[in-house]
């Protein structure tokens, strides 16, 4: 029987070194990066791509590979909800103290920070920094000479630090965090002294474009590392290796099908795979737990990646039909010509609704220069729809 608890699939997580899956000329891009800084130099990229891609696992993966490979201490912050330079800087400091817990450099850093460290939590056995308004202040005027001080400390131990600011939607049109990134760009360029600091912000493309109408010098300040879908044989690697970590086994066939409906986007590829697993009773998986787990997929990724009126609406009866044909095009574009064509007179009645109704909800957009032209704004819509019209044809 399988152990549901086991499943090497992680939805909604990062990727474990040991699963990571190609993006040899991304990692190979960031590796060069990071081996400047520990040679004393500073670099900063900007990782994008569209949602589900894989680059906080990317980022995430760079950064533990370089502690390895190049002694640099790593940091990795979550923004998802801070709209200010001060939070940003809160969160930096506060992540990069206990990401050094357990380290031999740990011990420098809490110095370092001094009585701004804090015990908390049960038996005080975690730390939390506890900074002032004007102790943000200070870090956001003095941001290299602080960090250039603490690489001082650490130096015996750590090579430089990569610090990875992700999920930066809430402040990408913030002018005073794109200026803080302009500033810090300028100030380490015209100091005299090495700061061996990587700095990567993680985002959508849209984040980036936001960064740089902001502030638009950053537009040649980056490094731009941009995270495409698997191929087919990433993908089919990943499913490989990770069903193979668990000694569980999937035929060839099997193998192509949870490819096709993932579509190169490592987080359908998760929810799927662990779908998949959850509907398997055993660790010899068959084709009907392949089928009944992407169906089963379908509905998880509908309700955790979707606008719910996007949900409600492809799920509607009345749409079933207008659903399946826009699915049925090829290339993630189609007309509205070759939708009608093949729908009944009560069907062709509810396509304009249908797709204004998307329109609106940014589910789908239209071509500029395709007469009568649609398509997708990102591969997740493009492939739930593909997955829910797959769904519909078996009730």
């Amino acid at each position: 029987m399988i152990d549901l608890e086991t499943s090497p699939f992680r939805p909604g997580r990062l990727t474990p070194p040991e699963l990571f899956t190609g993006r040899i000329r991304e990692i190979q891009h960031l590796r060069g990066m990071a081996r400047a800084v520990a040679r004393g130099g500073f670099r900063i990229g900007f990782v994008c791509g569209e949602r589900g891609i894989g680059k906080s696992s990317l980022a995430s993966f760079v950064r533990h590979l370089s502690g390895h490979e190049n002694g640099t201490a790593g940091c990795h912050v979550f923004l998802g909800g801070v709209s200010d330079l001060n939070e940003v800087l809160r969160k930096t400091f506060d992540r990069l103290l206990k990401e050094s817990i357990g380290a031999p450099w740990h011990s420098q850093i809490r110095e370092f920070l001094g009585n701004r460290v804090r015990s908390v939590g049960l038996f005080g056995v975690s730390v939390e920094l506890d900074l002032e308004s004007r102790d943000l202040a200070i870090l956001a005027r003095d941001f290299v000479p602080v960090v250039a001080r603490l690489l001082e400390k650490i130096e015996d131990q750590r090579s430089g630090l990569l610090l990875v600011l992700d999920d930066i939607n809430g402040v990408a049109g913030s002018s005073d965090f794109a200026n803080w990134l302009k500033s810090t760009v300028d100030e380490i360029a015209t100091s005299r002294r090495e700061v061996p600091l990587c700095i990567l912000v993680v985002g959508p493309e849209e984040s980036r474009q936001e960064l740089v109408s902001v502030q638009p010098s950053l537009d040649r300040v980056f490094e731009l590392i941009d995270v495409a879908p698997w191929s087919d044989e990433e993908v089919k690697e990943f499913y490989r290796k990770s069903f193979s970590s668990m000694n569980a086994t999937v035929a060839d066939e099997g193998i192509d099908l949870l490819t096709e409906f993932a579509g190169g986007l490592p987080v359908l590829a998760h929810e799927i795979g662990d779908a998949v697993w959850r509907a398997a009773p055993k660790p010899d998986i068959s084709q009907n737990d392949i089928a009944q787990g992407i169906l089963n997929a379908a509905e998880i990724i509908g309700r955790k990646f979707l606008d719910p009126q996007v949900f409600r609406a492809i799920r509607s009866d009345r749409y079933r039909a207008v659903l399946r044909k826009i699915a049925d095009q090829p290339g993630g574009s189609f007309r509205r010509s070759e939708i009608t064509q093949h729908l009944t007179d009560r069907e062709k009645r509810v396509v304009d609704n249908f797709l204004q109704r998307m329109i609106r909800l940014g589910a789908l957009q239209r071509d500029p220069e395709v007469y009568g032209g649609y398509g997708f704004p990102n591969r997740l819509y493009e492939l739930y729809f593909f997955m829910e019209s797959r769904r519909v044809r078996e009730i």
